[in-house]
């Protein structure tokens, strides 16, 4: 039987903030010619936007071993949406479905999540035997889950909690994106917590 981890997502739009012009000087008006008062409408999220996202979220599943199916339909996904002949949040707000073929009705309804809210919840399950081994070894140490594990297992080749300790000490990690001297000292201070428990059992073992 194999085993699934649940993990759980939430991915945010950040929309470019419109630049402020400078306040002019009131100038005089003649009674009854005053502008009329006017808010700043509130941008909608663009269907490019849209796309973005989720082409974002693929690339993200698929370089996390995760199901090719899923990528495939957010890959879908995106390609409908640029295809749409009106905005999508337009399409939302009426309460319709995104006539998007093969759309199904959870992708549908992340994607007004993230118009709505600006931004989405995702759920990735990984098959814990699918994963490569150096990959469930690194998600034993502390501080490490599956998307970190992943991260350190591609990009910097890293397999055993030793080869983690070494990379602590190069100062390889904090390289990483999203890592930082923190963060990295963190690992190596897991790293070392399991190698010495290893090497004292190791020592208490040959002693007996």
């Amino acid at each position: 039987m194999m085993s699934i981890m649940q993990v759980t997502q939430t991915i945010h739009f950040m929309p470019t903030l419109p630049v402020r012009s400078k306040k002019k000087a009131a100038q005089p008006m003649l009674p009854g010619l005053e502008p009329e008062s006017t808010q700043p409408e509130t941008a909608k999220i663009t269907n490019r936007q849209i796309a973005e996202v989720l082409a974002g979220i693929a690339e993200m599943i698929e370089g996390q071993n995760g199901n090719p199916y899923r990528v495939q339909a957010y890959r879908n996904a995106a390609r409908g949406v640029l295809d749409l002949t009106e905005p999508a949040a337009n399409i939302l707000e009426r309460g319709e479905r995104l006539p998007i073929p093969g759309l199904g009705t959870r992708l549908n309804q992340r994607i007004s999540e993230l118009v709505t809210l600006g931004s989405m919840t995702i759920n990735n399950g990984f098959c814990m035997d699918a994963l490569p081994m150096g990959v469930r070894v690194l998600m034993s140490v502390e501080h490490i889950g599956p998307y970190t594990a992943i991260r350190l297992y591609q990009e910097l080749g890293i397999e055993t909690v030793e080869q983690l300790l070494q990379a602590a000490n190069r100062k390889q990690i904090r390289q990483l994106a999203g890592f930082g001297i923190r963060s990295e000292a963190r690992l190596k201070a897991a790293a070392e917590q399991i190698l010495t428990h290893k090497n004292t059992n190791h020592s208490l073992g040959g002693a007996a």
